[in-house]
């Protein structure tokens, strides 16, 4: 009897456990609905949050997936709540633009412009694009002009392209009824200096997937960050540890607990 009531003492004491733990690790990203296109949205207050940008490991390679980052950070005693591929990135798995890690820049501003039909520009040049950033001061996104001109001090910072919305204006080269249809992922600065990125679950335009940010998202300012096979997104609570067709990732936007 006494091994009886040790045992549903234990079960109890692990049971009662449970909601905290659940709490600890409970996902800010949830499924979503806009139109006919399906999204999860991860909604995160940067000012209350360790929201962090990585690249590389301690040895200098680039993590290149979720899990890489997730085991190094285990090891440090931190868990990886979420993480999304943080904008374009090169061959060698670098960030392609403006990339600031810890207060260090580890890449330049891209100031490229680029000239000739909209379709023969990559995603990146389509002017204007923009900057993603945050730090003690809370978060934003600029043009890459603004940003250039303004040099806010930053954390972290990730450029791409194009921008979506721009003070609370769709970017004026986006078409309504485009067939260009994919995947996305990008990140709006929203109300109350909330940062939501979004990923889409099916195949969307860019007006639309603005449309998203800005009529259902309450999002003034938003930037896309990547697309197609490079769109990726990890949640453990979701069951997502997505991995990327072109063989890894480049930066990755993520919140540590």
């Amino acid at each position: 009897m006494r091994r009886l009531v040790g045992a549903i003492g234990l079960w109890t004491w692990l049971f009662i456990g449970l909601p905290a733990q659940a709490e600890e690790a409970a996902s800010p990203c949830t499924p979503d609905r806009f139109e006919d296109t399906g999204y999860l949205v991860c909604t995160v207050d940067p000012a209350a949050s360790d929201l962090r940008l990585f690249w590389r490991g301690a040895d200098g390679a680039p993590f290149r997936r979720f899990a890489s980052l997730a085991e190094t950070l285990g090891t440090e005693g931190r868990t990886l709540v979420f993480a999304v591929n943080a904008g374009m990135y090169d061959t060698d798995f670098s960030p392609i633009g403006l990339y600031v890690e810890d207060g260090r820049e580890l890449r330049p501003l891209d100031r490229t412009v680029m000239t000739g039909s909209p379709g023969s520009i990559p995603n990146f040049y389509k002017q204007p694009n923009g900057v993603f950033f945050f730090g003690e001061a809370g978060a934003g996104i600029l043009t890459s002009d603004a940003f250039e001109t303004r040099r806010p001090q930053v954390r972290f910072a990730t450029q791409s392209g194009p921008m979506l919305v721009i003070g609370g204006a769709l970017h004026p080269a986006l078409i309504p009824g485009s067939s260009d249809r994919t995947r996305r992922s990008g990140v709006g600065v929203c109300e109350n200096g909330a940062v939501r990125v979004a990923i889409s679950e099916g195949r969307v335009n860019f007006y639309d997937f603005a449309r998203l940010f800005r009529d259902h998202l309450g999002c003034p300012d938003a930037l896309f960050l990547d697309g197609g096979n490079g769109t990726g997104l990890y949640d453990p609570a979701l069951g997502r540890d997505d991995t990327s067709w072109h063989g890894g990732y480049g930066p990755m936007l993520a919140l540590v607990r």
